[in-house]
């Protein structure tokens, strides 16, 4: 199977956040949790009022379960190559590949030159 995908622009905007010192977060407005030795980390939608730097997020269309390699490669590889900083949460089927909102026109370009379809939002 190729590693190229289609891959959709997520409509919503994302925060990256750090908390140091928290095991959960203090409400259930996330999207994504990973807890660390050094705290934990939240990924949530970015609400209209919030300065903070925003994120997009890219999906995969098809789900690819965990047994098939080199999918996340394929799409992080070519966004390193550009210098495209990433935050990935990945779930059972596919991978939420994030991407900082002011660098989406050149994440979309080197995703497209990589050979994958991206939908816009």
């Amino acid at each position: 199977m190729s590693a190229a995908q289609h891959l959709h622009i997520v409509p919503s905007e994302f925060l990256v956040e750090h908390l140091p010192n928290a095991t959960f977060p203090e409400d259930d407005e996330w999207i994504a949790l990973v807890r660390a030795p050094e705290g934990l980390t939240v990924v949530r939608e970015a609400s209209p009022f919030t300065e903070a730097e925003r994120w997009v997020g890219f999906y995969g269309d098809a789900g690819h379960g965990l047994d098939l390699p080199g999918m996340l490669a394929a799409v992080v590889g070519p966004l390193a190559e550009a210098g495209v900083p990433v935050f990935v949460a990945s779930t059972y089927h596919a991978d939420l590949v994030l991407v900082p909102d002011h660098r989406l026109k050149d994440a979309t370009q080197a995703l497209r030159d990589a050979g994958h379809r991206v939908s816009d939002r």
